[in-house]
């Protein structure tokens, strides 16, 4: 597929959206078990904006970056949908993850 730099970026950027959209709507899906199966979660994602924005000099705190891919204030989103982590969530991210 041959696109140019401006069509990629806004596929890309839809993608993003599209992604970040699912991962609000899929408050049942817990950071830890993103981290355990994809070696990922929403707060790398937030992370991955700011650093994007502050690469290009733009003005992003970790909180708005955050509330970006949370869609609200990241406490409120722990409050609301985070659950402690079982026993074998923990065991499983100590083995994949180790230090995080």
């Amino acid at each position: 597929m041959a696109v140019d730099d401006r069509t990629k970026t806004e596929l890309e950027a839809a993608a993003f959206r599209r992604l970040v959209k699912h991962l609000r709507e899929r408050t049942d899906v817990q950071n830890i078990d993103l981290m355990n199966l994809a070696g990922f979660c929403r707060n790398c994602l937030s992370n991955w904006l700011k650093d994007a924005a502050d690469a290009k000099g733009v003005t992003l705190t970790k909180e708005e970056s955050r509330e970006a891919i949370y869609g609200m204030p990241y406490e409120e989103w722990k409050s609301k949908h985070q659950r402690e982590a079982s026993p074998v969530q923990l065991e499983t991210i100590k083995k994949t993850h180790p230090g995080h």
